[in-house]
């Protein structure tokens, strides 16, 4: 099984605190479309197994609603031209709430996308005000809406915690109305200042206010509390579903399975290779139109294997395998791990729960740098 990732690189207006490759003009979306459906014929012997099924799809950005129905449906058609799919396919598409209609959000379904994941951020217009985002909360809320007459019955939103202008009791209200509106699944990221972004640079002029680490640490502890009294099952640190609505195709990421990316910047892993295309959008059109796929690639080091192993399952509910450190890196890696382990166990920011290691509760806001104590160089 492997997945497909799509990147549409066109946004109606920048997010503030967002780094993703986009461009706010579509002047290029016409060949655009063209170059992806034609880089999905030159990469169709990707994986190199002939009669490797693809499970999951996934249309990200940018803003990939943005997209007439058309076009999105003949990248479809290309993939399903040159791969074969799983009769199960998950196929996620993310969207706006100001892009969303009835008419295109029938059209998703008709030709076969089954999740729509929606780029919330929260219901408070304050502080989608604060990240320059395009929509509004009643938008938002009346997109969940509609998604569900329509009878798309997985969704999935995205909520940001830790902004300024967020307060404790809105938070839990951003919570509490995802939870009313009976979403299947919630990814909840803390804001961060990102290098090059409109929120660096007007952090930097003094223009808006800095991240408080200790209110994000606040907002985390409200947000596991309060998804899990709700029926939440956090399976991985930033992602909450309800039973039977994990995301398999970023599940399929922190399993490490393979998955090829299609469109500028769009990054691709075989296991033992990972590449990635120029984010440019004009250059790889260009190039696709001469059928080369801009792209660079590194052969992964058995190090950074282990590196993004460890720091990978550490952020997942069933945490890191001993057996697996064991199977694909030897008996020196696993001493090892447990050593560093040990120090973690201690502080009750890890715990050993058969052959696996996971983080506790207290130990979960801090896991990027546990998991950096545990790197190979």
């Amino acid at each position: 099984m492997a997945g497909i990732y799509i990147h549409i690189p066109f946004c109606k207006q920048a997010c503030h605190y967002c780094n993703f490759h986009f461009s706010a003009s579509t002047k290029l979306l016409d060949p655009m479309v063209k170059a992806i459906c034609k880089e999905i014929e030159l990469q169709q012997s990707f994986f190199e197994e002939p009669n490797l099924i693809i499970d999951t799809i996934y249309f990200g950005g940018g803003t990939p609603s943005l997209l007439p129905t058309q076009d999105t449906e003949q990248i479809l058609a290309a993939i399903k031209k040159y791969f074969t799919l799983s009769p199960t396919i998950e196929i996620t598409l993310e969207a706006n709430p100001d892009d969303i209609s009835r008419e295109k959000l029938s059209s998703f379904t008709s030709m076969g996308i089954n999740r729509l994941s929606m780029g919330v951020q929260s219901f408070v217009d304050e502080d989608l005000i604060w990240m320059n985002r395009a929509h509004r909360s009643k938008a938002a809320i009346q997109a969940i809406e509609l998604a569900k007459e329509v009878g798309i019955s997985n969704i999935s939103i995205d909520l940001i915690y830790g902004i300024p202008t967020l307060t404790n009791e809105n938070w839990i209200q951003n919570i509490e109305k995802a939870v009313e509106l009976k979403v299947q699944h919630l990814s909840c990221y803390a804001l961060t200042v990102e290098p090059k972004t409109a929120l660096s640079a007007l952090i930097l002029k003094g223009e808006k206010e800095d991240i408080d680490t200790a209110k994000q640490a606040t907002h985390f502890d409200l947000l596991t509390s309060h998804t899990r009294e709700a029926g939440y099952e956090q399976y991985e640190l930033s992602n909450f579903a309800m039973p039977g609505y994990r995301s398999k195709h970023n599940t399929s990421y922190w399993q490490q399975k393979k998955y090829l990316g299609i469109g500028p910047s769009a990054h691709s892993f075989t296991g033992s290779k990972r590449q990635w295309n120029i984010a440019n959008n004009a250059l790889y059109i260009s190039s696709i139109e001469k059928d080369t796929v801009p792209f660079e690639s590194e052969i992964l080091s058995a190090a950074t294997k282990y590196n993004e192993y460890i720091m990978t399952s550490l952020r997942t509910i069933e945490g890191c395998s001993y057996a697996y450190v064991q199977e694909r890196f030897g008996d020196n890696a696993v001493n090892r791990t447990k050593k560093i382990a040990a120090v973690y166990i201690q502080k009750n920011q890890l715990i050993e729960q058969g052959a696996y290691l996971q983080a506790t509760p207290q130990g979960k806001f801090f896991l990027d740098g546990i998991a950096a104590d545990f790197f190979e160089i």
